[in-house]
């Protein structure tokens, strides 16, 4: 069983890969009946193949001393070829335990040697196989031959697939000969370096909007005369690829980065001069991405990813032209890498968990409530800050199971809480995309009557552009949940919208004054003025407000003095376990 990839993912490649190149149930080819009919002669047996392996079956493209077309994949020895990517070699079937009793064996075939048919890409198709009525042996001069025959008949696949190789757009040839190429050089010259440049023409959405306002053919003309562009930029001897829709691909030998970023610019300029870019009905922006590369050390497709990385820091940068930078790449991948592990970690018992931070009534110094935020503690990279993963998953389709997540774990908590005897508000933020659930004010009441909990045990927390950027059910949900009891919390205010103005159309209750206004007071006289101005506003529209980070003792005093109805922050209380918060309660009621 191949141990680099878990076999239903690679079966299901695989079976992709062999449909892609339209070769089953398809007639007869003198190209493979060539090669059929040596492999009997050389090897002096009444049977040769060219087996596809199919999900149940094994169907012959070429046979030589057989009739029938397939035969059933269970206990076909093509069929382990196949799984094990490796030459197989049975001297007796009648002495293996594995195929004695197996159709093969069933109608007198004793012997069987299969060599892998195998893709640039490393899928497995099948197997060119020769078999015998006898029981027999093969040298290592023999199997290396029939190896070389799989071989012919996978370049004869790829010859009749020639757009396995060429880009029929731009004629130039495509990501599959480039990765051919560089394993053609890495023998050649292995160890050497090199450096591939990676041109991209349209970014992805200048194309989706391309093709909507003038057409696919529009982006098709645009990705050859900018492959002619690029041709006449070039050496004579350099290659061009298309690796993708207005995106070109050259290796360069290795220089220094001054060299490479002169070399770049070069031919952004060329084809921001072709008049179809010129006349182009949106702006287009050209960008050159370069990537070093060791022949024999990197793989063809981490030659595209770094060198397309580049590309895109150059777009984001807004430079032009831009060198791989393995720190920007390294942070890429960790975001991919946490998006990626973040499903996995809502199905764990052990990396998601909750943590309360106290809010304090100013007029009482009293506790009356917490927020619940999210913390992950990774396997591998330990604590990750929500300012981190969070952004990289609230507008996913996994921000509706974190929601779940939180209100299912806070709920239980809170439930925990009220049957002690505390009286303790648990906050809790809630995702936009929540809100177009026409269920969700329901479902949330449900596990709230379930839990035997008052209205005021749960305050939902929204940003303003969350709450504004919903349609009219999303409002209707909210209007659910006061008219259930429920308070609404405008979070991070000011930081959204910005105006206070939009405070007499919100359904909330509640507003929590950002923590970028907070931070602030103690030291400028800005700050002050901004925060009496939403102070009052909000009060005189009838909202509670809480103030976030009150980090220090002058801060708690001057918003106690302005009136503010509630604090959180360090100064109070830093985030805390639950049993760690009940402590803290306890010690602060004392």
């Amino acid at each position: 069983m191949r141990d680099d990839l878990q076999q239903p993912d690679y079966e299901q490649a695989r079976l992709y890969a062999l449909r892609q190149l339209n070769l089953l149930d398809t007639p007869p080819s003198e190209s493979f009946d060539r090669i059929t009919r040596l492999a009997s002669k050389f090897f002096g047996m009444p049977i040769a193949a060219v087996s596809l392996t199919d999900a149940d079956r094994q169907w012959f493209k070429s046979r030589v001393g057989v009739e029938h077309w397939e035969i059933p994949r269970f206990k076909a020895c093509c069929g382990e070829v196949a799984d094990e990517s490796k030459v197989l070699v049975v001297p007796d079937l009648l002495e293996s335990s594995t195929y004695r009793d197996s159709m093969l064996a069933d109608s007198g075939i004793r012997f069987y040697a299969g060599a892998p048919l195998q893709t640039q890409e490393g899928y497995t198709l099948g197997a060119m196989c020769v078999l015998d009525t006898q029981p027999r042996e093969l040298t290592a001069e023999e199997v290396a031959l029939l190896q070389d025959m799989a071989a012919m008949v996978m370049a004869q696949i790829e010859l009749q697939h020639a757009f396995g190789r060429i880009d029929p757009l731009t004629g130039l040839p495509n990501r599959s000969q480039l990765a051919e190429d560089l394993d053609d050089m890495a023998r050649d010259t292995p160890g050497q370096r090199h450096c591939a440049l990676f041109t991209e023409v349209l970014d992805i959405s200048q194309v989706s909007t391309l093709n909507r306002v003038m057409g696919p053919s529009y982006v098709d003309e645009l990705s050859r005369l900018a492959a002619r562009g690029l041709q006449e930029v070039l050496s004579e001897k350099c290659r061009l690829y298309s690796v993708g829709p207005c995106q070109f691909v050259h290796l360069v030998e290795d220089c220094s980065n001054e060299e490479l970023l002169e070399g770049a610019l070069r031919l952004r300029e060329a084809l921001l001069s072709l008049e179809l870019i010129n006349e182009a009905p949106i702006l287009v922006r050209p960008v050159v991405g370069a990537a070093p590369l060791c022949l024999g050390e990197d793989m063809a497709a981490d030659v595209l990813r770094t060198a397309h990385s580049a590309c895109q820091d150059a777009r984001l940068t807004e430079v032009g032209a831009g060198i791989y930078s393995q720190a920007l790449d390294s942070s890429h991948r960790r975001r991919f890498m946490l998006h990626s592990d973040f499903r996995a970690a809502l199905n764990a018992t052990d990396q998601l968990r909750l943590v309360y931070q106290p809010r304090i009534e100013l007029s009482t110094n009293r506790c009356l409530g917490v927020e619940a935020l999210l913390r992950w503690r990774h396997p591998t990279l330990g604590e990750v800050s929500p300012a981190e993963f969070i952004p990289l998953v609230e507008n996913t389709p996994l921000a509706r199971p974190l929601t779940a997540w939180v209100i299912d774990s806070a709920i239980a908590q809170a439930r925990d809480w009220h049957r002690k005897g505390l009286d303790i508000g648990v906050s809790l933020n809630v995702s936009a995309c929540n809100l177009d659930e026409d269920d969700f004010a329901e479902r949330l009441l449900s596990q709230m009557r379930k839990a035997d909990l008052p209205a005021s045990a749960i305050e939902l927390e929204l940003t303003e552009t969350a709450l504004f950027d919903q349609g009219q059910a999303a409002w209707e949900q909210l209007d659910h949940l006061i008219e259930a009891g429920l308070r609404i919390a405008i979070d991070d205010f000011g930081t959204g919208y910005s105006s206070l103005a939009y405070l007499q159309d919100i359904p909330a209750q509640v507003v929590k004054i950002d923590r970028s206004f907070i931070k602030g007071l103690d030291d400028a006289p800005r700050s002050r003025t901004l925060v009496e101005s939403m102070l009052n506003m909000a009060h005189r529209l009838g909202y509670r407000v809480v103030a976030e980070g009150v980090e220090t003792q002058h801060t708690y005093d001057y918003l106690k003095s302005l009136g503010c109805n509630e604090a959180q922050g360090f100064l109070m209380s830093r985030p805390l376990e639950a049993q760690d918060f009940e402590a803290w309660l306890l010690k602060s009621d004392a």
